[in-house]
C-alpha cells in the first residue's frame, strides 16, 4: 500500500515521531534555521490535489510545470544542491508502534525513504526523512529550513535514472498542529516531501515541530 493511501491515524503516528533531538554545542543549544513565511505556500497555491489533500481544490504553485510521472523504482540517493546535501538513501519501514523508523543517529549524513509508499518520481506523494540533528552536532537536514521557492531536488532511482524536483515550498509546522493530509495526502502528479525536525524547542522533550519540503517532478535524467 502506498503512503498516500494510508490512512490518517498511520500519518499523525508519523508526524509525532520525527525528530526529538538535541542540538548541543558544548553547553549552548544551537537552533536549526527555519523558512521564513516567503517560503510558505500562498493564498492561491497549495499542494497538489487528490482526494487524500486538505487543499483538493486549491489550485496548483505558480512553479515550472510538472514532468510526466516515471515507472516506480526505489531510490538510492538525494541531492539538494541548494543546501549542499549529498546523501544516501535507506530503506525504512515501520516500527511495533507502527511508527516510521528513523534512520541512525549515529550517521550524520544519511536520510531515508518509506519503502512501502510511493517511490519518488512515480505518481503520487514519496516521503523522505532525516534528522537535523544527533549528539555530535548538525545532520543531514539541518539546513532544510533555508532552501527556497524554485531550488531543486534530485533522487537517483535504482533504475540509474535521476527524478528532478522543484520545490514548491517550505513550511514548518507544531506538532500538535501538523497537516497530516496536506503532507501526506494522495497527489495525481509525481510528488515529493522532505521532513525533517524543527520549531521550538524543549530541553524536556525535544524539538515541538517539523520541517516540510514539496515538491514536484519537473524533469527526468
Amino acid at each position: 500500500m502506498t503512503a498516500d493511501a494510508k490512512g490518517k491515524g498511520w500519518l499523525m503516528v508519523i508526524a509525532a515521531c520525527i525528530g526529538i533531538w538535541l542540538v548541543q554545542t558544548g553547553l549552548k543549544p544551537v537552533t536549526p534555521p527555519l523558512p521564513s513565511a516567503a517560503e510558505a505556500f500562498t493564498a492561491d497555491s497549495g499542494p497538489g490535489s487528490g482526494s487524500g489533500s486538505d487543499s483538493a481544490s486549491a489550485p496548483r504553485p505558480r512553479t515550472e510545470a510538472a514532468a510526466a510521472a516515471m515507472a516506480p523504482s526505489a531510490p538510492v540517493r538525494l541531492r539538494i544542491p541548494g543546501i549542499q546535501v549529498d546523501t544516501p538513501l535507506m530503506r525504512l519501514g515501520l516500527g511495533p508502534d507502527h511508527s516510521l523508523d528513523v534512520p541512525p543517529s549515529g550517521n550524520s549524513n544519511v536520510a531515508g525513504w518509506y519503502k512501502d509508499g510511493t517511490p519518488p518520481g512515480a505518481k503520487g506523494t514519496a516521503i523522505i526523512t532525516g534528522h537535523v540533528d544527533n549528539a555530535r552536532g548538525p545532520a543531514v537536514f539541518y539546513a532544510l529550513g533555508t532552501l527556497k521557492k524554485g531550488h531543486r531536488v534530485e533522487v537517483t532511482r535504482r533504475d540509474g535514472r535521476t527524478a528532478v524536483f522543484t520545490v514548491d515550498a517550505v513550511e514548518v509546522y507544531a506538532n500538535d498542529a501538523f497537516p497530516d493530509r496536506k503532507v501526506y495526502g494522495a497527489a495525481d502528479r509525481a510528488e515529493l516531501r522532505v521532513i525533517t525536525c524543527g520549531g521550538g524547542f524543549s530541553a524536556k522533550s525535544g524539538y515541538q515541530g517539523n520541517v516540510v519540503a514539496y515538491a514536484h517532478l519537473v524533469g527526468v535524467r
